[in-house]
Protein backbone atom coordinates (compact mmCIF):
# COMPACT_ATOMS: atom_id res chain seq x y z
CA UNK A 1 0.00 0.00 0.00
CA UNK A 2 2.83 2.41 0.84
CA UNK A 3 4.42 1.75 -2.54
CA UNK A 4 1.23 2.79 -4.36
CA UNK A 5 0.88 5.88 -2.15
CA UNK A 6 4.50 6.85 -2.78
CA UNK A 7 4.13 6.36 -6.53
CA UNK A 8 0.94 8.47 -6.37
CA UNK A 9 2.83 11.26 -4.55
CA UNK A 10 5.57 11.20 -7.19
CA UNK A 11 3.05 11.33 -10.06
CA UNK A 12 0.89 14.01 -8.41
CA UNK A 13 3.98 16.12 -7.76
CA UNK A 14 5.18 15.63 -11.35
CA UNK A 15 1.87 16.85 -12.80
CA UNK A 16 1.60 19.66 -10.24
CA UNK A 17 5.04 20.81 -11.42
CA UNK A 18 3.65 21.29 -14.93
CA UNK A 19 1.18 23.74 -13.41
CA UNK A 20 3.97 25.36 -11.36
CA UNK A 21 6.15 25.65 -14.47
CA UNK A 22 3.28 27.29 -16.39
CA UNK A 23 2.49 29.63 -13.48
CA UNK A 24 6.13 30.55 -12.87
CA UNK A 25 6.81 31.03 -16.57
CA UNK A 26 3.77 33.27 -17.09
CA UNK A 27 3.81 35.33 -13.90
CA UNK A 28 7.38 35.23 -12.57
CA UNK A 29 9.69 34.70 -15.56
CA UNK A 30 7.61 37.03 -17.73
CA UNK A 31 7.07 39.23 -14.68
CA UNK A 32 9.44 40.48 -11.99
CA UNK A 33 12.24 38.04 -12.92
CA UNK A 34 12.16 38.94 -16.62
CA UNK A 35 15.79 40.10 -16.34
CA UNK A 36 16.76 36.44 -15.80
CA UNK A 37 14.54 35.16 -18.61
CA UNK A 38 15.07 37.88 -21.24
CA UNK A 39 18.21 36.35 -22.76
CA UNK A 40 16.24 33.18 -23.49
CA UNK A 41 13.93 35.19 -25.79
CA UNK A 42 16.30 37.83 -27.10
CA UNK A 43 19.56 35.92 -27.49
CA UNK A 44 22.80 35.86 -25.56
CA UNK A 45 26.51 35.45 -25.96
CA UNK A 46 27.99 32.13 -24.98
CA UNK A 47 26.41 28.81 -24.20
CA UNK A 48 24.90 29.57 -20.79
CA UNK A 49 21.93 31.87 -20.27
CA UNK A 50 20.81 33.80 -17.22
CA UNK A 51 17.64 31.79 -17.75
CA UNK A 52 19.56 28.69 -16.65
CA UNK A 53 19.40 30.03 -13.10
CA UNK A 54 15.80 28.83 -12.95
CA UNK A 55 17.12 25.26 -12.87
CA UNK A 56 18.85 26.14 -9.60
CA UNK A 57 15.77 27.93 -8.26
CA UNK A 58 13.61 24.85 -8.91
CA UNK A 59 16.31 22.53 -7.52
CA UNK A 60 16.08 24.13 -4.06
CA UNK A 61 12.63 22.76 -3.10
CA UNK A 62 13.54 19.38 -4.60
CA UNK A 63 16.77 19.18 -2.61
CA UNK A 64 14.96 20.33 0.55
CA UNK A 65 12.32 17.63 0.11
CA UNK A 66 14.96 14.98 -0.60
CA UNK A 67 16.96 15.88 2.51
CA UNK A 68 14.04 16.23 4.92
CA UNK A 69 12.28 13.19 3.46
CA UNK A 70 15.35 11.06 4.06
CA UNK A 71 16.00 12.59 7.50
CA UNK A 72 12.45 12.00 8.74
CA UNK A 73 11.66 9.00 6.52
CA UNK A 74 8.44 10.51 5.20
CA UNK A 75 6.50 11.59 2.10
CA UNK A 76 8.72 14.60 1.37
CA UNK A 77 11.25 12.28 -0.26
CA UNK A 78 8.67 11.36 -2.90
CA UNK A 79 7.74 15.00 -3.48
CA UNK A 80 11.44 15.68 -4.05
CA UNK A 81 11.61 12.76 -6.48
CA UNK A 82 8.56 14.12 -8.36
CA UNK A 83 10.10 17.60 -8.64
CA UNK A 84 13.44 16.13 -9.76
CA UNK A 85 11.79 13.91 -12.38
CA UNK A 86 9.87 16.90 -13.74
CA UNK A 87 13.10 18.91 -13.83
CA UNK A 88 14.82 16.12 -15.76
CA UNK A 89 11.89 15.88 -18.17
CA UNK A 90 11.83 19.67 -18.58
CA UNK A 91 15.55 19.67 -19.36
CA UNK A 92 15.22 16.87 -21.91
CA UNK A 93 12.20 18.43 -23.63
CA UNK A 94 13.08 22.11 -23.41
CA UNK A 95 16.83 22.19 -23.75
CA UNK A 96 17.56 19.11 -25.83
CA UNK A 97 14.47 18.42 -27.97
CA UNK A 98 13.11 21.94 -28.47
CA UNK A 99 16.13 24.26 -28.28
CA UNK A 100 18.69 21.59 -29.28
CA UNK A 101 21.39 22.91 -26.98
CA UNK A 102 22.98 19.51 -27.37
CA UNK A 103 23.20 18.16 -30.89
CA UNK A 104 21.31 14.95 -30.26
CA UNK A 105 17.70 13.90 -30.91
CA UNK A 106 17.27 16.47 -33.67
CA UNK A 107 14.85 14.68 -36.00
CA UNK A 108 11.43 13.78 -34.66
CA UNK A 109 8.29 12.69 -36.43
CA UNK A 110 6.28 12.07 -33.27
CA UNK A 111 2.99 14.05 -33.17
CA UNK A 112 3.40 14.95 -29.50
CA UNK A 113 6.96 16.23 -29.97
CA UNK A 114 5.99 18.18 -33.09
CA UNK A 115 3.08 19.72 -31.17
CA UNK A 116 5.12 20.89 -28.19
CA UNK A 117 7.89 22.17 -30.49
CA UNK A 118 5.36 24.18 -32.51
CA UNK A 119 3.73 25.61 -29.35
CA UNK A 120 7.12 26.63 -27.96
CA UNK A 121 8.11 28.20 -31.27
CA UNK A 122 4.94 30.31 -31.13
CA UNK A 123 5.86 31.27 -27.56
CA UNK A 124 9.25 32.51 -28.75
CA UNK A 125 7.84 34.69 -31.51
CA UNK A 126 7.27 37.23 -28.73
CA UNK A 127 10.55 38.92 -27.80
CA UNK A 128 9.19 40.98 -24.92
CA UNK A 129 7.76 39.96 -21.59
CA UNK A 130 4.21 40.97 -22.53
CA UNK A 131 1.77 39.40 -24.98
CA UNK A 132 3.15 35.87 -24.72
CA UNK A 133 1.25 32.62 -25.15
CA UNK A 134 1.85 28.91 -24.56
CA UNK A 135 3.60 29.11 -21.20
CA UNK A 136 3.22 25.38 -20.49
CA UNK A 137 5.89 22.85 -21.41
CA UNK A 138 4.42 19.35 -21.56
CA UNK A 139 0.75 20.30 -21.88
CA UNK A 140 -0.09 22.70 -24.69
CA UNK A 141 -3.33 23.49 -26.55
CA UNK A 142 -4.62 20.64 -28.75
CA UNK A 143 -4.40 22.71 -31.93
CA UNK A 144 -0.61 22.29 -31.93
CA UNK A 145 -0.93 18.51 -31.82
CA UNK A 146 -3.49 18.59 -34.65
CA UNK A 147 -1.08 20.69 -36.71
CA UNK A 148 1.66 18.15 -36.05
CA UNK A 149 -0.73 15.39 -37.12
CA UNK A 150 -1.54 17.24 -40.36
CA UNK A 151 2.17 17.67 -41.10
CA UNK A 152 2.67 13.92 -40.85
CA UNK A 153 -0.30 13.04 -43.08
Amino acid sequence: MNILLNIGIVLATFFFMEFMAWFTHKFVMHGFLWYLHRDHHQGKEGWFEKNDSFFLIFAVPSAYCFMTGIMYNDFRLFIGIGIALYGLCYFLVHDIIIHQRFKIWRKWDNKYVLGIRRAHKIHHKYLGKEDGENFGMLIVPMRYFRQGYKEQA
